[in-house]
C-alpha cells in the first residue's frame, strides 16, 4: 500500500485543485474577500476511485488554505461527511462564523 502520492496541481484560474490529467479535482469558491475557501465539489472518475485521490485532493486544498491563513467551509458532502470525521486534525481551520467548530 506504499503507492506514491499523486501530484496535485493548484489551478487558480479554475478555482480548483486537480490531478495532472485534470480528471479528478476539488472545486472551491473564495468568500469574505479571499479569507474563506468554500470547498463546493469533489470529483473522482469511477476509473480512479478507491485509491485515495479524493483524500489527496482535500489535503492539498486544506494545506493551501492553512498556508494562506484561510478558513474553510466544507460545503462538499465528501469533505464534511467523510474526510473531516476521519481527519479531525483539520477542524482548527473550519469556518464556524465566530463559533468553535464542534466537528
Amino acid at each position: 500500500m506504499a503507492t506514491e502520492a499523486p501530484k496535485i496541481i493548484w489551478n487558480e484560474s479554475q478555482q480548483r485543485f486537480e490531478t495532472e490529467d485534470k480528471k479528478a479535482y476539488i472545486e472551491y469558491e473564495l468568500r469574505d474577500g479571499g479569507k474563506v475557501m468554500d470547498i463546493v465539489h469533489t470529483f473522482v472518475p469511477s476509473s480512479k476511485r478507491g485509491h485515495g485521490l479524493a483524500s489527496h485532493l482535500c489535503v492539498s486544498a486544506l494545506n493551501h488554505a492553512k498556508a494562506h491563513s484561510m478558513s474553510v467551509i466544507p460545503t462538499c458532502s465528501y469533505v464534511s461527511d467523510t474526510f473531516l470525521p476521519r481527519n479531525p486534525s483539520w477542524n482548527s481551520i473550519i469556518y464556524t462564523d465566530g463559533h468553535k467548530s464542534n466537528m
